[in-house]
């Protein structure tokens, strides 16, 4: 978590929570105000902060102190924030109504001891995971410009069929998926968040936000750029736009229940 303990630094300059993608999440653990949520993996905690402000009673839990530290200095009352390690959650047995896990399956060396660990703290309720499947990553019009950054951050993505046997081997059922497309007014600026905004990836505040680039090769990094730069100046862009369209969505929410 190095990674995290340094773009989290500047983190809040380009990520917040999503109102879209906080109505889905909040829709999706269809839970009662008042009740327990635990988000792991939270970060600087803009989905913790999003859902306490929506009426759920949250703990955030992650395993980078930047990014618990950032979290804390905005926190709600009653909004506890933990610094540990998924795999080992320093929790009750059976203490939350319900949980979340925002883009960063990613960064799990193994997604069954996280979601044991969850499913150990859940009494009931929901599991509620948002990421993007390899083929989603793939399909994204940015592997024109940044091939390798790409393959790299789809190789990183858990396959929807090992999310899925994770969850069951946890003790998880019941599980859906909803594909998600990415909106013009997207206001969480992570990977693909450029999609219909090309010109946002020009910015190296929003690419430093984004972990794929944070962690790409520089050479790859400024050739893109240049290359997308004058894409978009000559309006030939739109023609990477459109030949990258395809149907499987740009990420993913995953919901399980209790079996």
């Amino acid at each position: 978590m190095a990674l995290y303990n340094h773009i989290g630094l500047d983190y809040d300059r380009t990520r917040r929570a999503d109102p879209y993608l906080l109505s889905r999440l909040r829709a999706l653990l269809g839970l009662e105000a008042g009740a327990t949520c635990l988000d792991v993996a939270c970060g600087t905690g803009n989905y913790t902060t999003g859902l306490a402000a929506a009426g759920l009673v949250m703990t955030g839990v992650d395993i980078a102190q930047r990014m618990i530290s950032v979290a804390a200095a905005k926190a709600q009352a009653g909004q506890a924030l933990v610094l540990a390690d998924g795999a080992s959650l320093p929790l009750r047995e059976r203490s939350h109504d319900g949980a979340v896990c925002t883009l960063a399956l990613h960064h799990f060396p193994g997604l069954v001891p996280v979601f044991t660990e969850v499913r150990r703290v859940l009494r009931g309720g929901r599991f509620v995971l948002f990421t993007s499947a390899p083929e989603q990553t793939r399909g994204m019009w940015l592997r024109h410009y940044f091939p390798t950054l790409i393959e790299r951050a789809a190789m990183q993505m858990p396959a929807i069929a090992s999310i899925d046997a994770a969850l069951l081997t946890a003790g998880f059922g019941a599980i859906a998926h909803e594909r998600y497309e990415v909106r013009p007014d997207l206001q969480d600026l992570f990977l693909y968040s450029g999609k219909h905004r090309p010109e946002r990836y020009l910015d190296p505040q929003v690419r430093a936000g984004i972990s794929s680039f944070a962690t790409a090769a520089p050479d790859e990094v400024d050739a893109g750029l240049r290359r997308l730069e004058g894409d978009i100046a000559t309006g030939e862009i739109e023609n990477v736009i459109r030949s990258a369209r395809h149907a499987d969505g740009d990420y993913l929410f995953v919901t399980a229940g209790i079996a």
